[in-house]
């Protein structure tokens, strides 16, 4: 529209002409809007607000007067607020190309005082300090000019060909180159541990592939080996089922013959010695019974009969004793002991006959008894201790 104008962002609306601005400006301030303008009566101009820059290169001497060239490089503009418009428009407008240099030059002041209170080794050490000192001492006359310091950066120090900071930082250097070295030894021997450990890994890989494979063709091997022998281990175990099976049926034959044998002759043969044994038994108990009745008959007549012939013994031993030379020494007394002497002995014959009839063998059957016949043969001991002939009976 004719005669509105209106500011970029980055600048500011001057106008002058008219009633004066604000706080005695000569000029209008309009920043963010814009404005009429009465192009007879009013003028417009422009500041820029957008940042600059200016590059400082300075020598200086230090506090222990050794020369460093300091390059430095100041980031500022024209401040938002109306006065440093005012103050800033009122010294650079009409050439704004000069706030650069006029910057520059009052950095280059300030970093040169700062320095020369400063050692190489705090400025070099230190750069940060040193920044911001030069910031805070030229803040103020920034300030008076209508611009402020976005930030200062200090990008070299040198000291041309005087060593200082080179002989400064040799130590530093060679410690750094140890450390380097170290560092690279390390390096290195981690490098060979690493293709020692990949060496030894890759031997292990290998030594396990070639246990596989190994495995794998002892595996085919079996394989083809069982393969090949299947047949004839199929056939062999066919056979020894086969010779199982007919071993299996010969035994249970031989068992069911057995079993028959046993039926057919041992069970009969046992039976008939049991009925033989149990016949013999009662046989020899028949005649243990007859035995034992028949003893019993003869000892009751054989007693009978010794009772009997008892006198014809003591008469006939009497008889002999008739013919015979015997001498008396006691008179009738001797006599009657001779013939007690007789009749006991008749009696101890009869009483031995006795015990021998009624004496059993071993089989538990009765002696043979004793007939009257042999018993008028009996033998008798003389006195004289000759024995008779023909079992008769002798005298001396």
């Amino acid at each position: 529209m004719f005669g509105y104008r209106v500011p970029a962002p980055d600048e500011a609306m001057l106008i002058s002409g008219g009633r004066r601005g604000l706080g005695g400006a000569p000029f209008r301030v309009v920043t963010g809007h814009g404005k009429f303008v009465l192009p007879i009566f009013r003028k417009t101009r422009f500041l820029t607000l957008s940042m600059c820059e200016s590059e400082v290169t300075e020598t200086c001497v230090t506090r222990q007067g050794i020369s460093l060239h300091v390059r430095a490089v100041i980031a500022f503009k024209v401040g938002n607020d109306t006065e440093s418009i005012i103050n800033a428009g009122q010294r650079f407008l009409s050439d704004q190309d000069q706030m650069s240099i006029l910057t520059g030059r009052i950095f280059a002041g300030h970093l040169r005082s700062i320095i020369g209170s400063m050692t190489v080794e705090e400025i070099v050490t230190e750069r940060q300090k040193l920044a911001a000192e030069v910031l805070d001492t030229s803040k103020t006359e920034m300030a008076k000019i209508g611009l402020i310091v976005d930030s200062l950066q200090i990008q070299s120090i040198d000291d041309g060909d005087t060593g200082y900071i080179d002989a400064m930082s040799a130590p530093h250097k060679a410690a750094i180159q140890r450390q380097a070295q170290i560092a690279q030894a390390q390096a290195t021997q981690a490098s060979v541990e690493a293709e020692q450990v990949a060496a030894r890994n890759q031997a292990e890989y290998a030594r396990q592939t070639a246990i596989v494979k190994a495995e794998y063709s002892a595996e085919v091997d079996r394989a083809q080996a069982q393969a090949a022998q299947a047949g004839p281990l199929a056939q062999a175990h066919a056979q020894q089922e086969v010779l199982a099976a007919q071993t299996e049926l010969a035994e249970r034959a031989a068992q069911l013959r057995q079993q028959q044998l046993v039926a057919e002759i041992v069970r009969p043969a046992e039976a008939e010695a049991e009925r033989i044994k149990v016949l013999a038994i009662a046989d020899a108990e028949r005649m243990k019974i007859q035995a034992e009745a028949a003893a019993s008959h003869d000892r009751v007549a054989l007693d009978r009969m010794l009772i009997d012939q008892l006198p014809l013994i003591v008469k006939e031993a009497a008889g002999g004793l008739a013919g015979a030379n015997v001498n008396v020494l006691n008179g009738a007394d001797g006599l009657g002991e001779i013939a007690a002497g007789l009749v006991a002995q008749g009696l101890t014959i009869l009483d031995s006959v006795r015990q021998n009839l009624g004496g059993q063998n071993s089989e538990g059957r009765a002696e043979k008894p004793v007939s009257p016949l042999e018993l008028q043969g009996y033998t008798r001991t003389p006195v004289d201790g000759n024995e008779p002939e023909n079992g008769s009976p002798s005298a001396n």
